[in-house]
């Protein structure tokens, strides 16, 4: 039997991620040729030809057969479930702290945002964004956290590597009313100063 259509079915199967070790002892290859075969079938699925309505997502140790995007609200439609569920801002920056900083501590995240993040820490690890990944080597031994498979599936990214940088999300340096007007006062009184020393 062919191993494509065995990959296809047990990914289909499983609705969530699957390691590409487990994925070589059911089909019974190696793991090179495991990735090798599901690499094709994600070319497949992403060739726009084939109209497919779903599409593999390939992650660093696992892989996941997902819906594409593009038909988010035929699936509502269609199964019942109401829009909503996006993350609040706090919990935004939470993730975003993590997902830029990983692995870090509760206390890192609360001395970036200068606020408290318990509620925000446990309401992305409920929703599985962020996971404990280990504890650091210090007093209290605090929990490391990082982002998760579901973090990158659900923002359409396959590794961190992909995600924007950084710099993009800059503040750029505005100076204040006040910071302007002495700098304009400044420049004006300069000519007058080298007149006066002529």
């Amino acid at each position: 039997m062919s191993v494509k259509p065995i990959l296809e079915a047990v990914l289909f199967a499983a609705g969530h991620p699957l390691t590409y070790e487990n994925l070589a002892q059911t089909a019974e290859c190696t793991i090179n040729e495991v990735k090798q075969y599901l690499s094709e079938m994600a070319l497949a699925y992403s060739d726009h030809a084939n109209e497919r309505g779903i599409q593999l997502v390939m992650y660093k140790d696992s892989c996941q057969l997902c819906t594409k995007e593009e038909h988010i609200e035929k699936i509502r439609l269609a199964l019942g479930v109401r829009a909503g569920g996006n993350l609040s801002r706090s919990s935004m920056e939470t993730l975003a702290i993590v997902a830029y900083h990983q692995p870090v501590t509760r206390s890192y995240i609360d001395s970036v945002r200068g606020i408290d993040s318990n509620y925000a820490v446990n309401n992305l690890t409920d929703k599985g964004l962020i996971e404990v990944c280990g504890t650091l080597d210090a007093p209290g031994r605090p929990s490391l956290f990082r982002t998760t498979d579901n973090f990158l599936r659900i923002f359409g990214i396959t590794s961190l590597a992909e995600l924007p940088p950084v710099e993009l999300f800059a503040v750029p340096d505005v100076k204040s009313d006040e910071a302007a007007e002495a700098e304009i006062e400044v420049e004006s009184a300069a000519p007058l100063a080298e007149s006066d020393g002529e």
